[in-house]
């Protein structure tokens, strides 16, 4: 059994023996079993964000702002319980913040295909390379940290987006 199999196994039985809210937290951190791919999970947590983005833009501001801080809020909940329960300091499998992070970038840009093409990449991109400041958000405790530096990621894609559509258009 490879390491990342066996890591999925323990995240199995820690999720079996943990309380209704360890469940619950579990559940969301890793987007509902999408952080338990054996590849690229922050990848596909983000991708799960994808119709979330496209319901955010039906919406509106106001509610929108309503929804991503809740997705926040939750998201630094999830995260922090989930990271006690699995013992490490930034789990792979936790995929919620990612969704948090990309719906930031997505927020109150145009609906398209194009938008939501150069977001995801941007994205990924910074929430992979971690330039200034975001490898310094990423040191916060907890939950928090495991959150931040998506969120300081998702800022700095959509100001790309917004500077690419800016030139382009």
């Amino acid at each position: 059994m490879s390491k990342s199999q066996s890591d999925k196994f323990t995240i199995w039985s820690i999720f079996r023996k943990a309380d209704f809210s360890g469940k619950i937290s579990l559940t969301l951190s890793t987007w509902f079993g999408t952080g338990l791919l054996p590849v690229a999970p922050g990848t596909f947590g983000t991708l799960g964000a994808v119709p979330l983005v496209f319901g955010l833009a039906c919406l509106g501001t106001v509610p929108g702002v309503f929804i991503i801080a809740m997705v926040v809020a939750v998201a630094i909940w999830a995260s922090d319980r989930s990271q006690e329960l699995l013992g490490n300091g930034d789990p792979s499998e936790v995929v919620i913040d990612e969704v948090a992070g990309f719906l930031l970038t997505m927020f109150l840009l145009p609906p398209s295909w194009l938008t939501l093409g150069l977001g995801f990449v941007l994205f990924r991109v910074f929430d992979i390379f971690k330039p200034c400041p975001i490898k310094q958000a990423e040191k916060l405790r907890g939950g928090l940290g495991i959150v931040m530096d998506d969120l300081v990621a998702g800022i700095y894609a959509h100001l790309c987006v917004r500077l690419i559509l800016f030139f382009v258009k």
